[in-house]
């Protein structure tokens, strides 16, 4: 079994804001598989997918970002995964606006998500499909930035970058994060 974890927060206040590009990328993934993401197990929602004869879940944790662990450690008191089965995609301020980074392992880099996720994982030999939102203009906070909708601008080129991690994530399922670093890592 693998699962695709996008991070995020619940509700509508927070649909289409910039720390909510792993849900969107979860709910693309489910789109194209016809999968519902409905199910509500261990304080995340779920989604089944048979892809290739291996059982894919799809999670969309819903207990706010930086708690997102919270849910992943719930989930896997009742199903054991290997970390190595395990992909974690979400927003990243170090990356310019819809750049795709996978890395098989790492750290937080802050991230208040992912260290709730590595408190739950342990060491971090997870894969994590980072999607890049930019630095906040002058002025804007980052707490304050991750939190509003795109601009127009971004908006208009959300669907595309979207759809690119998605392939991201499918490439990982398919050939390797290895194999997917090299073709996605490199700059558009």
């Amino acid at each position: 079994m693998k699962l695709i974890v996008g991070l995020g927060n619940p509700g509508k206040k927070y649909e289409r804001t910039r720390h909510n590009i792993g849900f969107l990328v979860v709910d693309r993934l489910a789109e194209r598989a016809a999968v519902e993401i409905a199910k509500k197990k261990d304080q995340a929602l779920i989604g089944e997918w048979s892809r290739a004869g291996e059982k894919v879940l799809l999670i969309k944790p819903q207990t706010f970002m930086n708690k997102s662990g919270d849910a992943l450690a719930a989930f896997f008191r009742y199903n054991p995964v290997a970390p190595a089965d395990v992909v974690v995609i979400h927003d990243d301020l170090d990356l310019p606006f819809g750049r795709i980074r996978i890395r098989e392992r790492g750290r937080a880099a802050g991230h208040r998500g992912m260290i709730s996720v590595l408190d739950a994982m342990g060491e971090g030999a997870f894969c994590r499909l980072r999607i890049g939102i930019g630095r906040p203009p002058p002025g804007v906070e980052p707490v304050d930035f991750v939190l509003q909708k795109f601009t127009p601008e971004e908006a208009a080129a959300l669907d595309a970058i979207v759809g690119r991690a998605a392939e991201a994530a499918e490439a990982i399922l398919d050939h390797g994060a290895r194999a997917a670093m090299e073709k996605f890592n490199r700059a558009e």
